[in-house]
């Protein structure tokens, strides 16, 4: 009977540690949006072999466009997405924050920005990398827009 008592009290212990756990604490947790665009531009200098003047560029070419186009950097974690939560004016900051849809008209808007912004990282990219690099890059690439259109019928 101790034991199960015990047990218990072990339990309950330990759920009530885990209920405890803030939205602060879980946050400090997750990288930076600084530490995401380094750990980013590691990968893509160790996996096409790029020397150190390329990385250099490429540091600065995926800082310039973090948070600005859907894909490696995503508009999601990134930065402030049209339509998101908003604050209601002159409202505490404990306030309830209201969320508005925004319309086809803007989400059509976002898109075209982000595919131009696309474009223009692409081609900034392929002045930073040779030849062989983006080609690989390029290949990568549509191997992973193959893969997610798969997921994306997979889901229908």
């Amino acid at each position: 009977m101790k034991k199960i008592i015990v047990a218990m009290i072990a339990l309950f212990a330990l759920s009530s540690a885990t209920f405890a756990q803030t939205e602060d604490s879980r946050s400090a947790s997750r990288p930076s949006k600084e530490e995401m665009i380094k750990e980013r531009t590691e990968r893509t200098v160790k996996r096409y072999g790029l020397n150190d003047t390329q990385a250099k560029q490429l540091l600065e070419l995926n800082t310039k466009y973090a948070g600005k186009m859907a894909g490696p950097f995503g508009g999601r974690r990134m930065g402030p997405r049209p339509g998101g939560r908003q604050r209601p004016e002159g409202a505490p900051n404990d306030s309830a924050i209201q969320r508005r849809r925004p319309s086809r008209e803007e989400i059509k808007a976002r898109f075209a920005e982000m595919k131009a912004n696309r474009e223009a990282y692409e081609k900034e990219l392929k002045g930073i990398f040779t030849t062989e690099q983006y080609t690989k890059y390029q290949e990568d690439a549509a191997k992973m827009k193959e893969r997610f259109a798969k997921k994306s019928e997979s889901k229908e």
